[in-house]
């Protein structure tokens, strides 16, 4: 019996895709504060596709850094599919990059709402064809685990749209 093969990184494989194509992504976080970037950066070789990445913790940073309409944040809350979509398309179009991940949650403890509860998080991801807006709700697993499965999300986001397995 063969040894099983090690699971592949999924950043390692964004990586990998990415470059093979010539393409670029660029990230745009709010709750993760850098942990996609530095997920991506992780992998050797990672500056041929990384374009690099914007923590736009503040309302404000996602207004001034990825022209978020601050509308849209007014209207429906910085953590909302509409944002995370502004997020995602800002952040692509800014950094004229091909990709762009976005994600905007509530890591908590506090936070929440009954609305939107602690563990609510938007990914979007943004290409030249379209952009995914995918809404999760992890729970209060407490503010770490929240924004590493919040990565784990993200990254799995953009495997799928560059492979185009969308489920």
């Amino acid at each position: 019996m063969a040894p099983a093969k090690p699971p592949v990184d999924p950043a390692q494989q964004i990586i990998t895709l990415l470059t093979a194509a010539n393409k670029t992504i660029v990230t745009a976080e709010s709750c993760t504060g850098g942990m996609i970037g530095a997920a991506l950066t992780d992998i050797p070789g990672s500056s041929a596709a990384f374009f690099g990445g914007y923590i736009t913790y503040a309302n404000s940073a996602k207004s001034r850094m990825i022209h978020v309409q601050a509308r849209l944040i007014r209207d429906y809350g910085a953590v909302s599919n509409q944002v995370a979509r502004a997020m995602a398309d800002g952040a692509r179009n800014t950094a004229h990059a091909d990709y762009a991940v976005a994600v905007t949650g509530i890591a908590g403890p506090d936070g929440g709402s009954e609305k939107k509860p602690v563990g609510l998080v938007y990914v979007a991801v943004s290409s030249e064809l379209a952009t995914l807006v995918i809404e999760h709700r992890f729970g209060d697993l407490g503010r770490a685990e929240i924004r590493k499965r919040s990565v784990a999300a993200a990254l799995d986001v953009v495997i799928q749209v560059l492979t185009g397995t969308q489920s």
